[in-house]
């Protein structure tokens, strides 16, 4: 399962830890169940095609998991925060979508990939000259989050320091070594770190800090990181979180555009939901539809998370809407 799967799972303080697996079956089971709701109406039945196209989540349901760089404080000054500002300014999703399809889609390294962005979107120019020395920035071990940090080494380089990008695996290896100054550097996810922190100093069962509002999210988590030692940079507009898709024959057939759409016209029988086999009981997955948009599935395929399974079952006409990521670069052609 790979970091991204943070939000689904709902357990925010330790999301990269597949054994929270639970539910509807095991992962990548191929069994259509009836979800927990039962669902009234004639519903959408799927439409194939080849193109996936993300329904705006327009009551938000999602946190706001936007790219942020996480410092080490003692190594933070202005001027390398001023560099990786340069990248957050540079950074939208749809930028986002379009360097994962690069290297996950069109096999460019993470490297060779930040590179090209960097010089398309100028991101060295004007960068000022900081105290120099050296730095590692880590990575999560997904491609995304190596890209974003080769990205961060790039402005970093301009402003003077000796850098290295380090991949080191997920958030309970790298955030301990962030704490500590053995990294200085690293790509963050504002809403899904915030609870991290926060579940960290205050127990599995601490109120959740993040929310829709990015102001909030990220007021939450510099308090935190403030008492972990750790400080965050200026957000970007560049989301990875979770989002449901449909193919674009599917919504132009129904005429779909937002979740609420999809509650108000496809809630019925034909409707298959597409996800991970715990996206029925997660808050953020077909827990949180059925709350916020009063949307019900006829039926719900347990397949895996924003992976290929589901979007194989969404391009062939298995599912009527699956569970994807903001930035999966396969939304790049959509």
């Amino acid at each position: 399962m790979r970091v991204r799967t943070r939000l689904t799972i709902g357990a925010v303080g330790a999301l990269t830890l597949a054994g929270l697996l639970t539910g509807c079956g095991d992962a990548g089971s191929s069994g259509t169940d009836a979800p927990e709701q039962g669902a009234s109406g004639a519903g959408c039945a799927p439409v194939a095609g080849d193109r996936l196209v993300v329904l705006t989540d327009d009551k938000k349901l999602q946190n706001t998991d936007n790219v942020i760089p996480a410092v080490n404080a003692r190594a933070a000054n202005p001027q390398l925060l001023a560099a990786l500002d340069k990248v957050s300014a540079a950074l939208d999703t749809p930028k986002l979508i379009a360097l994962n399809k690069a290297v996950d889609v069109e096999r460019k390294s993470p490297k060779a990939a930040a590179e090209e962005f960097a010089s398309a979107n100028g991101l060295t120019a004007g960068v000022a000259k900081g105290p120099g020395g050296e730095l590692v920035v880590g990575a999560a071990n997904i491609t995304e989050n190596q890209t974003l940090a080769e990205l961060y080494s790039i402005v970093l380089t301009a402003a003077g320091y000796e850098v290295k990008v380090q991949t080191i695996g997920n958030r309970e290896l790298y955030e301990p070594a962030l704490e500590k100054g053995e990294i200085q550097v690293v790509p963050e996810y504002a809403a899904t770190m915030a609870e991290f922190l926060n579940t960290k100093a205050n127990g599995p069962n601490a109120t959740p800090v993040s929310s829709p509002d990015l102001d909030k999210t990220v007021t939450a988590l510099k308090a935190a990181g403030d008492k972990a030692g750790i400080v965050f940079g200026a957000p970007s507009t560049a989301q990875d979180q979770n989002a449901f898709a449909v193919t674009s024959a599917f919504a132009d057939k129904y005429g779909l555009k937002t979740l609420s759409d999809l509650a108000a016209k496809c809630s019925g029988k034909a409707t298959v939901l597409a996800g991970p086999p715990e996206c029925p009981h997660r808050p953020k997955c077909q827990a949180g539809l059925v709350e916020v948009y009063d949307f019900k599935a006829g039926s719900f395929s347990s397949l895996d998370a924003g992976g290929p399974q589901t979007k194989n079952a969404l391009k062939t006409g298995q599912a009527s809407v699956g569970l994807v990521f903001s930035s999966d670069g396969a939304l790049a052609t959509s």
